[in-house]
């Protein structure tokens, strides 16, 4: 009796970037020739053209009233920040470093908010000085603005950071819900509110974020939903009426096989249910929703190119120039608990029929060192350009470039 062939589950399909020759085209230029223009690899390359593309379709899909912002930390990169700010309706920082980069490239002072766990006095009194939103989440942080406010003259723009008793279910990253280090727990957020109004801050609305990286719609409408309903009974306790409601973001974008992209009709839905709720309990307030990962994620590519082809004991392991020091997202090493592939092809052999099962691996001393695992890829040889997608975000700056001493490698937005 034959036994059927089980399917392995896919990546799907990078079908955002096209192909000419037999080349991925990035920003229009085949890829070795943008190599050559870049003069080196390893690289990233984002495309402009693909930003604009999401960015259509998110709107697209949702209220027109509703806000979108961009948390830069998912690609911090100048030209990046510079092109989005220019597309969406704010951006959010978590750092006064970022808040460099946002002010330079020249996002309104107005629509920039400021969130993290552990910003310092010096971050604080920048932050007030640059007229931003700052999220407090702790109460040492009302005392801290209190007393930049005594020794500067200035006032600050504040909302409430929540951590909601609810997590964002099926997320790749939880980052609400329980016991965290961000925001403050819902049952204390009645108390700091007393605290800013006290305090004669100027209380402007709620940031909630229960999680990241979700895929199912579901999901992310039910954290939604609960996030507004908090928000509405919290606001019965604030000292001004809610001008600011940011309801987070979650938006996935696929990395392994079997998963897809994130479909938005139901989220367009419900945040237009949201929206016209809003009008009727909170009609001063506007609502956001604060996405990194999913607007910049899938425009982006690393490329690495191949330096050798070695065989051990029967097995093909493609050496390039990068590796885990400039991806360490693709390695598996930034949060993975059971290691799987991003997608990765041959990006100069894209309408090869040959292929061979390889290992893509860096120039690094450690067997963590490794961009692909057991991967049905393009026969390739030396000189040939790897290329991971889905690297818009989470990849250089959360990478440890300096890590034993290889050059580190350079970005591009085309």
């Amino acid at each position: 009796m034959n036994t059927p062939e089980r399917t392995l589950p896919r990546h799907p399909p990078m079908d955002q970037f096209r192909v000419s020759d037999g080349e991925l085209l990035v920003g229009g230029l085949k890829l070795s020739r943008l190599a050559a223009r870049v003069g080196q690899t390893p690289f990233y390359a984002y495309d402009r053209r693909l930003l604009d593309q999401r960015v259509a379709e998110l709107r697209a899909a949702l209220p027109p009233s509703l806000k979108v912002h961009y948390a830069m930390k998912a690609n911090p990169m100048p030209a990046v920040v510079g092109h989005m700010a220019k597309r969406v309706d704010g951006i959010d920082v978590a750092s006064a470093g970022e808040l460099k980069v946002a002010l330079d490239a020249g996002a309104d002072p107005r629509e920039i908010s400021f969130a993290g766990p552990g910003k310092s006095r010096r971050e604080l009194q920048q932050a007030v000085a640059a007229g931003i939103l700052i999220n407090i989440e702790s109460f040492r942080e009302v005392a801290e603005l209190v007393a930049i406010g005594d020794a500067t003259g200035l006032g600050a723009r504040v909302a409430v950071r929540v951590n909601p008793d609810f997590e964002l279910k099926s997320s790749g990253m939880k980052m609400g819900g329980g016991a965290k280090q961000f925001g403050v727990d819902a049952e204390r957020v009645p108390e700091l509110l007393t605290e800013i109004g006290r305090a004669g801050l100027t209380f402007e609305g709620f940031h909630l974020f229960a999680g990241s990286q979700n895929l199912k719609p579901e999901a992310i409408v039910d954290a939604q939903s609960k996030s507004f309903e908090l928000a509405c009974r919290l606001a019965a306790a604030a000292p001004s009426p809610v001008r600011f409601l940011n309801l987070g973001g979650g938006f996935g974008i696929p990395y392994f096989p079997g998963e897809n992209r994130l479909d938005l009709t139901a989220i367009g839905a419900n945040l237009a249910r949201i929206v016209s709720d809003a009008a009727d309990l909170m009609p001063a307030a506007e609502v956001v929703i604060e996405l990194g990962r999913y607007l910049v994620g899938e425009a982006g590519i690393y490329v690495a190119r191949v330096v050798d082809c070695k065989v051990s004991r029967g097995h093909t392991f493609l050496v390039t120039d990068g590796g885990l020091h400039h991806h360490l997202s693709a390695s598996g090493n930034f949060g993975q608990v059971i290691r799987k592939n991003y997608p990765v092809a041959i990006g100069n052999r894209m309408a090869t029929g040959e292929t061979q099962t390889v290992s893509v691996v860096g120039p690094l001393c450690t067997p963590l060192d490794l961009l692909a695992d057991r991967m049905e890829l393009a026969t390739a040889q030396i000189g040939d350009l790897v290329v991971v997608f889905q690297s818009g975000a989470y990849g250089f700056t959360a990478s440890p470039q300096a890590f034993l001493g290889h050059p580190a490698c350079v970005e591009v937005l085309v």
